[in-house]
């Protein structure tokens, strides 16, 4: 299931860098030092385009907060099942705002999407993780291979195959991503969701942890 989250990580970042604008949807430092270099140099409205979807990732993490606070779990349906039915729902409808003009909103609406799914699922087979950016998982894999090869720990080789595994669903999410907006850029994004709802049938009827 982390894998398929992953995937679908990689695929959003690729649709609203290729699709919308050149934004990142997940890569918020990215876009504050965009946001920081337009301000600099006076461009409102294009400093504008990045501040936009930085406010709705920050609004992502409030929201999944609230929906884990408030949600009732009843027997095999969790919280986690509620956040993703909200990201497949949102992404839907990104899929059918036009390019161009509805850019800004789709971003935005993306990069809260985003924020539900990395301050959701947090885990994978135990350890930290993110499945909507790379640097964390990148610094945490490699530290593993690090103990894994100079104490012979075979423990941290494992951890550092899971990260590098996770990291390589990424980028394959993001390469799908690129090949599925050239014959559709404006719907590409429906391979998001696809692969979330296979994440939700796959959690559906286990305890919802995010492993």
């Amino acid at each position: 299931m982390s894998a398929l989250l992953a995937a679908a990580g990689g695929l959003l970042d690729a649709y609203t860098y290729l699709s919308r604008g050149g934004v990142f949807a997940n890569a918020e430092t990215g876009n504050i030092v965009l946001l920081g270099l337009h301000l600099a140099r006076g461009q409102w409205r294009a400093a504008g385009t990045y501040l936009l979807p930085i406010l709705a990732f920050a609004a992502g993490v409030l929201a999944a907060e609230l929906i884990r606070d408030r949600h009732p779990n009843s027997g095999r349906y969790h919280w986690r099942h509620t956040i993703l039915l909200a990201e497949i729902a949102v992404i839907c409808v990104v899929a059918f705002l036009p390019l161009g003009s509805w850019d800004m909103p789709s971003n935005a609406m993306v990069a809260f999407v985003c924020a539900l799914q990395v301050e959701t699922f947090r885990k994978v087979r135990g350890n930290a993780f993110a499945s909507t950016m790379c640097t964390g998982n990148l610094r945490s894999g490699t530290e593993a291979l690090y103990h894994g090869l100079v104490r012979r720990d075979r423990t941290a080789l494992e951890k550092a195959l899971c990260y590098y595994g996770i990291i390589g669903c990424f980028i394959a999410g993001a390469a799908l991503g690129a090949f599925l907006t050239g014959p559709a850029p404006q719907r590409a994004v429906l391979g998001a969701a696809a692969l979330q709802s296979a994440a939700f049938v796959l959690m559906w009827g286990r305890d919802a942890s995010p492993a």
